[in-house]
């Protein structure tokens, strides 16, 4: 079966195609090739001033996290989830320029017969951990309150969402404006930056329906019947080798489980980018968040360039271990997953030298991936030790 058809019959895409047609036509608000929409200053109504909203959840990641706990007993994953959905909407944001002053609220909708009291504590408690830790980083974000519902009839474990919004300067707003002659920094996604209690894999919230169904074995799906969707095709359920507790040696970091690998919450780049912003905002052409599309999430945002990625970092073991199992090919890989790198940004050559020491220390590996040159028409072309992969749009 081809990957594209594999993740369609699993109900996911990567490229959501489908929301893009849906919202083709919609205000795209006062900077419409901005990474996230902007609009008027609705609050005070002062012309100078901008607000941002920004809704995301933890996708499917929440179904790993459930079977894990389940299995372990674990509690700490849920911290992690909590992260996860907060992160994808604050480095969302941080894409803009807005990194500070935020407000967030949450939405968790959970099956009670399957989603005990102490996992919501431990999504609550988790929610103010998180936020406490940005806030040792110079970030400030507040949480407003939220929503938490007994939805068992539509939902088989639990979702997890928030909604932030923001206020900023309209004259401090990063807007995408990539030009030939730029060239891309990358900003690891896998390590152990300054922040961070242990060693992140690096996956973020994409490509988790994937990821779990391919790496962890069929014994989950008799298991736990109420962690995938029952609709899809039984050979595409758990279809891999590892179980969550088998063990994955890292060289410099030690022991993890396969479990852990996957479930690694999904790194902020906030407190990084708030110093990059803080140095070298007008400098900055665009901001990426390579989140669905991945490493082609650029091409929705440029006109007649050609990207070239030649220089990606080494592939981390977490990705080593998805392909391994999924037998993905490499070129759609690098449409459903981040592959070592979540962030990026286009600047001149002599900025990037600064924003890769800036990273460097926060412990986070940086450097140059790729280019930008004039082309007619989106054209992506990503070379590894394995081949060239071009993307057309």
């Amino acid at each position: 079966m081809s990957d594209s058809l594999k993740y369609d019959e699993r109900g996911v895409s990567a490229s959501k195609s489908e929301v893009h047609s849906a919202i083709k036509g919609l205000d795209k608000g006062l900077f419409p090739n901005a990474f996230c929409k902007i609009l008027p200053d609705l609050v005070a109504h002062n012309k100078d001033y901008c607000n941002i909203m920004h809704a995301d959840t933890a996708g499917t990641k929440t179904s790993l996290a459930y079977l894990y706990w389940k299995e372990t007993g674990d509690l700490s994953v849920w911290k992690g989830v909590v992260q996860d959905s907060i992160v994808m909407n604050l480095d969302d944001m941080a894409c803009v320029g807005c990194i500070d002053d935020i407000i967030i609220s949450s939405t968790v909708g959970r099956n009670k017969k399957q989603i005990t009291g102490e996992v919501v504590k431990e999504v609550i408690q988790g929610t103010g951990a998180f936020l406490a830790q940005l806030e040792e980083h110079g970030v400030k974000v507040t949480l407003a309150g939220g929503e938490t519902a007994d939805v068992g009839d539509i939902v088989r474990t639990i979702d997890i969402g928030f909604t932030a919004f923001g206020r900023m300067k309209k004259e401090d707003v990063v807007d995408i404006n990539i030009q030939e002659g730029d060239v891309i920094v990358g900003f690891a996604s896998y390590g152990q930056s300054i922040y961070e209690n242990d060693y992140n894999g690096g996956m973020g919230s994409n490509g988790l329906t994937s990821a779990r169904h391919d790496v962890f074995t069929k014994k989950y799906m008799t298991k736990y019947p109420e962690s995938f969707d029952p609709n899809v095709p039984s050979e595409l359920i758990f279809c891999g080798s590892k179980s969550v507790d088998d063990i994955i040696h890292l060289e410099e970091y030690g022991d993890i489980t396969a479990g852990k690998l996957v479930l690694s919450p999904t790194r902020t780049y906030l407190p990084l980018l708030k110093r990059i912003l803080n140095d070298h905002r007008k400098e900055l052409n665009g901001i990426i968040h390579c989140t669905g599309g991945a490493q082609t999430k650029v091409e929705k945002f440029v006109k007649n360039k050609k990207i070239i990625k030649d220089n990606l970092f080494s592939l981390p073991p977490l990705f080593q271990m998805i392909e391994a199992e999924s037998k993905t090919s490499r070129k759609e890989m690098y449409q459903v997953f981040n592959m070592g790198h979540r962030l990026e940004i286009y600047t001149d050559a002599s900025t990037a030298t600064k924003l890769i020491s800036i990273s460097e220390s926060f412990n986070i590996p940086a450097q140059i991936i790729g280019r930008v040159e004039a082309n007619e028409g989106v054209e992506i072309e990503i070379t590894d030790d394995k081949g060239v992969y071009q993307y057309l749009s």
